[in-house]
């Protein structure tokens, strides 16, 4: 087990479902939670001192949280999604301290794994075969936005790739923890690629791989970067 004077020091940002997850699971991989903002904590005075902080809360409290953690020197891992149409803003606003950001619609491995492998297909497919693509993507019907943040970014893959607009359709039901479905049809055949979350452990332990990277880093970083991809 790794030394606790050598784990990197995480503030969780946000403790909803995700947020205790990564609680959960941090021990086991090698980091300290040190403690918690939650929403109406306002006193800088009241938060311990941490490496990093990993942002499971909303898109409006990124705005606010993050200039404010980043001013006292702590890394951010941003989970959180809906605020990424104001991206460069943030990245403006954040390039002023001496710290490093990883920000992702999804920390999990699979699906990040699974973005290269569509934007692969895409070019096989799309660009040189005339296929044309779809996404559908499924989650538990207490998600608020939709289409997801990972379905977005998938598009974005693959109309890079193709060359090509491609539509988003989503399910929101029971207690699906996320279905991510790339397809490409064309006249008498298809083919259609699909990562399943079987539950959300796969986000939490990555978000938690993502602290330990992003330590001691700076600048403005994604899970492409982080793997190497």
């Amino acid at each position: 087990m790794t030394d606790t004077a050598a784990r990197v020091r995480v503030l969780l940002v946000g403790h909803g479902r995700m947020g205790r997850l990564v609680e959960q699971l941090a021990e086991a991989s090698g980091v300290q939670i040190v403690g918690h903002l939650t929403r109406g904590q306002s006193s800088d005075a009241t938060l311990p001192q941490a490496d990093v902080a990993i942002d499971f809360s909303t898109a409006e409290a990124v705005y606010v949280n993050a200039p404010r953690l980043a001013a006292r020197g702590m890394s951010l891992v941003i989970g959180t999604t809906g605020w990424q149409a104001s991206e460069s803003q943030l990245r403006d606003s954040l390039g002023r301290f001496p710290v490093g950001v990883i920000a992702a619609p999804n920390f999990a491995i699979g699906v990040n794994a699974f973005s290269v492998i569509c934007e692969r297909a895409a070019e096989l497919l799309v660009r040189g075969s005339g296929f044309a693509p779809w996404i559908h993507e499924a989650h538990h019907a207490a998600k608020k936005d939709a289409p997801s943040g990972t379905a977005i970014a998938l598009r974005r893959v693959v109309e890079a790739a193709g060359s090509t607009p491609v539509d988003i359709a989503s399910t929101r039901a029971g207690h699906i923890p996320g279905t991510h479905t790339v397809g490409f049809d064309a006249v008498g055949e298809g083919i259609t690629l699909t990562h399943t979350a079987r539950d959300r452990s796969p986000f939490a332990r990555g978000a938690l791989e993502a602290a330990r990277w992003i330590h001691g880093r700076r600048g403005w970083f994604t899970m492409r970067d982080m793997l190497g991809v």
